[in-house]
């Protein structure tokens, strides 16, 4: 995957509207939505609603405002979903080996069920 932002992406064109999605929060900076193809009983994307390609670019390039808002929106998200007590994981993807798929920063939490171990065990 090229990692050069691309604004045709699917979450660029959700955040402009021209793709709709099952919102769960939007603020100023910040966009989460059910995941299409989810992975979990409770499986939410939330982006943050600047060009960046990933958590090294957000993490670098955003400002201190954006990050500041999109870690609390996470936390919110979480809170007003009722995860809190039965717990939840976040993920977020770099690049191609670790199976980034949109070059858009993005996050998903999920729960609603036993996640199991966070990777397979090298052999």
């Amino acid at each position: 995957m090229d990692m050069v932002y691309n604004v045709e992406n699917v979450f660029a064109k959700i955040i402009r509207g021209d793709i709709p999605c099952e919102k769960v929060y939007e603020d100023e900076f910040t966009l989460a939505f059910h995941d299409i193809n989810p992975r979990a009983p409770v499986h939410v994307v939330v982006i943050p609603k600047g060009s960046y390609v990933s958590f090294a670019d957000f993490s670098a390039n955003g400002s201190p405002e954006e990050i500041y808002n999109f870690f609390q929106s996470v936390g919110k998200i979480a809170e007003e979903l009722n995860l809190l007590k039965g717990g939840y994981r976040i993920l977020a993807n770099h690049g191609q080996h670790a199976g980034q798929e949109v070059p858009h920063f993005h996050m998903h939490i999920f729960a609603g069920r036993h996640l199991g171990p966070m990777l397979v065990p090298v052999e």
